[in-house]
């Protein structure tokens, strides 16, 4: 079930948990893609909150949103780049996209799979893409008051294994989020001790969402194999059907054979 585009927007941009939370995620996030030049970057879910950084230097940035969320405009400085969109049908050209991010998408969606297909036809060869979801062992996806607790959370090895089905190369994975999802004021000024303490504890047991970047990468062919395959050597042709006896060695009925 996705969430409403309104209730995403108020929790990154009007409440201080959110707006820490944005944060968090989005330094993670330029800091494995710290040069997006000339790339076409998507973002899918409530990913606009990631894609700022990227306004600047990409060839193009494009915010899709699924039908059920309801879409805004965005930014809110500048011109619109954000759309609606179907889950499992994108308004972008097969392998068009360099670099794709997913943010409340994945755990919200009710086609998870036919979502991650859609994923893969537009990556371009190479092109790598970061979804963030909701840690299973984490605390923000047992409290309903921010999106991390709605959806389906995700342990690490299952994040893997679903991507790995789809013929996604996992890079890096990572947790964070490591502060309590609070919006009281003593645990607002904590939050960037908790952060910086987080990163030592051991991934799987600590952060409230798992970032994992995978890449796509095309299995080679070999170029008439399948066409060749498709036809038999003519060498085996007979073997299917024998051929008939020539006339001459036929034996008609009565004589000796010998």
């Amino acid at each position: 079930m996705h969430l409403d585009v309104l209730d995403l927007r108020d929790f990154y941009y009007r409440s201080a948990l959110g707006r820490a939370a944005q944060k968090v995620i989005r330094d993670e996030l330029t800091a494995m893609w710290p040069n997006c030049k000339g790339h076409v970057v998507a973002g899918y879910g409530f990913a606009v909150p990631l894609l700022r950084p990227f306004l600047k230097d990409a060839r193009r940035v494009v915010g899709l949103m699924p039908g059920p969320q309801g879409v805004m405009p965005w930014p809110p400085d500048g011109k619109n780049v954000s759309v609606l969109c179907e889950d499992t049908m994108w308004p972008l050209e097969t392998g068009h996209v360099d670099r794709l991010v997913m943010l409340h998408g994945l755990e919200t969606t009710e086609q998870p799979s036919l979502l991650l297909d859609e994923a893969w036809r537009v990556l371009g060869p190479g092109g790598r893409a970061v979804i963030v979801v909701p840690n299973r062992a984490g605390l923000w996806s047992r409290s309903d008051k921010t999106p991390f607790g709605y959806g389906r959370p995700y342990s690490l090895s299952q994040l893997e294994a679903q991507l790995r089905r789809h013929q996604f190369v996992p890079e890096r994975t990572m947790s964070t989020l490591f502060q309590l999802p609070s919006s009281r004021k003593l645990w607002r000024k904590s939050a960037g001790f908790l952060e910086r303490v987080g990163h030592y504890i051991p991934v799987i047991a600590a952060g409230g969402v798992l970032i994992i970047e995978v890449s796509k990468h095309a299995n080679p062919t070999r170029p008439g194999l399948t066409e060749a395959v498709r036809k038999p050597l003519k060498v085996l042709e007979g073997m299917a059907k024998p051929a008939p006896k020539p006339e001459s060695a036929r034996v008609a009925p009565g004589d000796d054979p010998l």
